[in-house]
């Protein structure tokens, strides 16, 4: 069965095609720059338009839909209903549901005889008990509005307990690890008996780990003091906590290759930050599942950063706990996942 796998971001495109009897990729490409100027790609449409392959003649076709609210925790096929809930959640990731979408309606449009199926990055976090998900605000916050922690980088999460699962020979539903996706965006995880019972990412993604350009864990009222006593503006704080935060905001780049060749303070500084906040999760982790079987890395910066890796993990954190080093594959867990129901 040929599965394809649509992962439509707010400024970029990766299209997968697998052979799903055999795992092969037989297709792969990923477009950028999509809507900036000077770029030949304006829309989605366009991107979808220079994929040299007929979406038609698809079994199935996945699509990776950021945030999925309380309304959708497993893979759900696209239908009317279902886009027209997943533009409601627009509110909850104005950056990525509305790529998302339009990554859907043009493949229902160039393949509308092919069955699509939406996978929420949320889903996969969607079992977390409730004194993890709440936060300690009005409890009609969340009765009215939906307020909560929902989580994020879901397939990835998935992807890599799975992968952890066989390599230390067990089943999911055994396991208790914690897992780094570490890149531009980062977040972990705590996964308990194979289910997500607690994760660094919030309300929306900006919570948690110090990121490329998000500042992660912050206090709320500083919010309120840049609104009230230095004047910004509602739009310039989103970009300030957003766009100019995390590694960039402290030493001027988001690229870690880049900070990592530096031998200034704030590079050093910005490297020390993100180290310490990851520490902190990881400590906190432990403490909730008591038995920990693995610790696993994964994500541009956790695969490939050495010196990351150990500066996390000095001092024995974790004692005799394995380390995985993992290469995260979110396409290959939605084209699972397409076909798991």
């Amino acid at each position: 069965m040929k599965v394809a796998v649509i992962n439509s971001g707010s400024s970029s495109l990766k299209f997968k095609l697998f052979d799903m009897s055999s795992g092969e990729v037989l297709y792969a490409v990923l477009v950028e720059h999509i809507g900036e100027k000077n770029s030949p790609m304006k829309t989605h449409h366009d991107a979808l338009e220079s994929i040299d392959v007929d979406l038609s003649s698809i079994d199935v076709i996945g699509h990776r839909v950021v945030h999925g609210g309380e309304e959708f925790n497993e893979p759900t096929i696209v239908d009317d209903e279902v886009i027209r809930k997943i533009e409601e959640l627009t509110h909850l990731a104005p950056l990525h549901n509305p790529a998302n979408l339009e990554g859907i309606l043009v493949s229902k449009q160039k393949a509308p005889n092919t069955t699509q199926i939406a996978v929420f990055d949320t889903a996969f976090h969607s079992k977390m008990p409730q004194v993890a998900y709440l936060y300690a605000l009005p409890y009609e916050m969340y009765e009215k509005h939906k307020i909560r922690r929902y989580g994020f980088h879901g397939t990835s999460h998935s992807y890599l307990l799975k992968e952890c699962a066989l390599l230390l020979k067990k089943e999911t539903k055994e396991l208790n690890i914690i897992t780094l996706h570490l890149g531009n965006g980062a977040s972990a995880c705590a996964i308990e008996n194979g289910v997500s019972i607690d994760t660094s990412m919030g309300f929306t993604p900006l919570e948690g780990l110090v990121m490329g350009s998000r500042c992660g864990d912050i206090d709320p009222a500083i919010v309120l003091y840049m609104q009230r006593d230095l004047g910004f503006s509602v739009k310039k704080i989103d970009e300030v906590l957003n766009k100019k935060s995390g590694l960039l905001g402290i030493c001027n780049s988001s690229d870690i290759r880049d900070i990592l060749q530096r031998d200034d303070d704030k590079s050093k500084l910005a490297i020390d930050m993100m180290v310490r906040r990851v520490k902190k999760y990881i400590g906190s982790y432990m403490a909730l599942l008591g038995r920990v079987d693995a610790i696993v890395f994964s994500g541009g910066i956790g695969e490939n950063s050495v010196y990351i890796r150990e500066k996390i993990m000095n001092n024995d954190l974790g004692g005799e706990t394995p380390v995985f080093v993992i290469k995260t594959d979110e396409e290959l867990e939605i084209a699972r996942q397409c076909l798991s129901f």
